[in-house]
């Protein structure tokens, strides 16, 4: 499981990438370089990190279901996830 300061640190950057989208949309449609360089670093969406909703791993993530790779094995096998079966062939 990640750290919670961590996963805190991701949850703030998403906040952040809302609150600013609006701004940083208009900036880029004028084409004002400067102005989106002023803006703060965290507010680009690029800087947010796929994590799991459950453990926050950061690898192994799919992004279909939201899971790393781990949760997603266990809530399969389980038959927590619909459609998901395990293969035989």
């Amino acid at each position: 499981m990640a750290k919670k300061s961590i996963t805190a640190r991701d949850q703030k950057r998403i906040e952040m990438i809302e609150r600013y989208a609006a701004k940083r949309a208009e900036l880029k449609r004028l084409g004002d370089q400067e102005g989106l360089a002023k803006l703060p670093r965290n507010s680009s969406p690029t800087r947010r990190k796929n994590r799991c909703i459950e453990t926050g791993r950061p690898r192994g993530y799919m992004r279909q279901f939201g899971l790393s790779r781990i949760s997603f094995r266990e809530h399969a096998s389980r038959g927590e996830i619909p459609g998901v079966t395990k293969a035989s062939w």
